[in-house]
């Protein structure tokens, strides 16, 4: 028999989409996706359950359906959109140490895929060159979304300790862009004109998002489990995005930045919190041997090529043209 996969918040598009893929996967017999809210849009062979996640009742979801396989993408990053900080902490932390709980008691369990991300890292000019998955930030994050995954990753290794025979996946993805992505980032790159610090160029790398839902479906089908970053070959400065995209940026002193995000924020043009800002400040590089030696997964975009068919999708198209999907690797 093939996996029986649950999907964790799938009312937002990304879940909904990763939900579609799986489910056209010919080793997957069935993918449960649940949330509090239906998902807008199509989600083909997808079974839909209303459930909360902070609720017990998870548990009982998971046995009837007898899923084998859980794939946990409810952590959300921007308190606007989940009612609120203390909301945003309730659904994140909560709600999985609650889902943890349920996939503890079910013994059917036996895999567990957690989308996670590489802001787990933070931001500072102490930063190495490149984290690898042993290390850690510099200093704990004490608020916000940084804080939440920190948390939740903790909880899943005691997970893991608890439920040794369950496969833990966890990946830590870089920051998701393309055509469909609706995220501060990509709102932040909408902008005609684009705020920058002052006197910083950050490095950042990008997860085409067609690549996400592969490496989730990957994590899923796959037995592995450790610790993995995810994103796409090499690096893009920031200056070399905005020129990309044909954009205008306005160099601007942090505190200054940090005002007109505020006031963007305000305007619900984007919903930028504190560690976004420190991204856009420092920037973040991650190693990803581990991801193709040991979980054996290899992005189809790279990093620059991620960004071009971002691009692409506002309009605005490159120096080397649209990219299609699947594209030669540079």
């Amino acid at each position: 028999m093939g996996r029986v996969v649950l999907v964790t918040g799938i009312s937002r598009d990304i879940g909904r989409r990763f939900a579609r893929h799986a489910a056209a996967d010919p080793s997957i017999d069935r993918v449960i996706g649940v949330d509090v809210v239906p998902p807008r849009g199509d989600i083909g062979e997808v079974s839909f359950v209303r459930a909360d996640i902070r609720n017990a009742v998870i548990a009982k979801v998971i046995a009837r359906e007898q899923v084998d396989t859980v794939v946990h993408m409810s952590v959300i990053a921007t308190p606007g959109r989940s009612g609120g900080r203390n909301a945003m902490k309730e659904l994140n932390v909560l709600g999985t140490m609650q889902l943890l709980a349920a996939c503890q008691k079910v013994e059917s369990v036996k895999h567990l895929v957690v989308k996670s991300t590489t802001t787990v890292y933070g931001g500072s000019s102490r930063d190495p060159a490149m984290f690898t998955e042993d290390m850690g930030p510099k200093s704990v994050p004490r608020s916000g979304y940084a804080q939440d995954v920190y948390e939740i990753e903790g909880y899943v290794r005691g997970f893991a300790r608890r439920r040794p025979d369950v496969r833990v996946t966890t990946l830590r993805c870089a920051n998701v862009i393309g055509p469909h992505v609706e995220s501060p980032l990509t709102n932040y790159f909408r902008m005609s004109v684009i705020p920058t610090v002052l006197g910083f160029d950050p490095r950042m790398q990008f997860l085409h998002e067609d690549d996400l839902y592969d490496v989730l479906r990957h994590a899923a089908t796959t037995d592995v489990s450790g610790t993995f970053n995810v994103a796409g070959d090499g690096m893009v400065l920031l200056s070399q995005v905005i020129r990309r995209l044909g954009k205008l940026n306005v160099p601007m002193p942090g505190f200054a930045v940090a005002r007109a995000v505020t006031a963007l924020r305000s305007a619900r043009l984007t919903d930028f919190s504190r560690e976004q800002l420190a991204f856009l400040t420092y920037g973040r590089g991650v190693d990803t041997t581990r991801m193709r030696q040991e979980l054996g997964f290899e992005p189809n975009y790279s990093t620059a090529e991620a960004l071009e068919d971002f691009g692409y999708s506002l309009g605005h198209t490159l120096a080397s043209g649209p990219v299609k999907a699947g594209a030669a690797r540079a």
